[in-house]
């Protein structure tokens, strides 16, 4: 007698793997997009919270008191001011038109025509937007007898610590999504974050600024950087991260 042998389960049906389940990498295309949204809109309600304290003069003694630090720091470590000028500098008007220049300028090599324009959106924006609300706001700068230099524009938000947020940031994240491994985009965004940490600190070092409008600057930046990635990554798609390559 000629044995057969048993045949597939031919129920269309049935089906071993549900194929209408939704694969890992489609549940984190959808995730990622959604706690930045969220991120961003909670850094929105802390600057919102924050311009609302400082207008009522909550944060006065906060700030009373770091000035305070500040001077007494610089005081007891006279070349420490130097270093903190030279840190300010990266948050500089004239630098970070460097940086955004040199950026869309290498992306319109590349044929990211659109990717440019996006960096360079966010970054004209980003300025006017910082322009208008300290017109709106209106704060001024502390008095000249804790600070390092003399700076005549208004203070909340610092624009420094806003600009340097959109601009490291953004860049930080563009590159970061070429890179394929974990750990090498890790570095990459805390390399940017860090260079937005220490402008902004340099500012409140140097007496030129609150602190509260640095962390007003950096809430308002940040969330402003996320707001145009996700612009970016609906325009152009996910970004698709080369390869690595074995053993490297």
């Amino acid at each position: 007698m000629k044995l057969t042998p048993p045949q597939p389960d031919c129920d269309p049906h049935h089906n071993t793997i549900d194929q209408s389940a939704p694969h890992p990498n489609g549940y984190n295309a959808l995730i990622q997009p959604l706690l930045l949204v969220f991120l961003a809109a909670l850094l929105a309600l802390v600057f919102a919270a924050l311009s609302s304290e400082v207008m009522e003069g909550e944060t006065r003694s906060f700030d009373m008191y770091l000035l305070h630090w500040a001077q007494a720091l610089r005081v007891g470590h006279p070349g420490l001011a130097d270093v903190m000028r030279d840190l300010s500098g990266m948050g500089s008007a004239v630098v970070l038109t460097l940086v955004i220049g040199a950026t869309a300028g290498y992306l319109v090599l590349t044929a990211a025509r659109a990717t440019a324009l996006l960096v360079l959106a966010s970054a004209l924006s980003g300025t006017l937007l910082v322009s208008l609300f300290k017109a709106a706001f209106g704060r001024l700068r502390p008095a000249l007898a804790y600070a390092d230099f003399l700076v005549p524009s208004l203070s909340f938000p610092s624009g420094h610590a806003s600009m340097s947020a959109v601009v490291y940031l953004t860049l930080g994240a563009l590159v970061a999504g070429t890179r394929p491994r974990l750990a090498q985009r890790a570095y990459i965004v805390t390399a940017a974050a860090l260079m937005t940490m220490l402008v902004g600190l340099s500012r409140v070092a140097l007496g030129v600024h609150w602190a509260t409008d640095v962390l007003g600057g950096w809430a308002f930046g940040t969330a402003w950087a996320i707001i145009w990635l996700l612009l970016a990554r609906r325009i152009e798609g996910p970004p698709k991260h080369p390869t690595a390559a074995p053993g490297s």
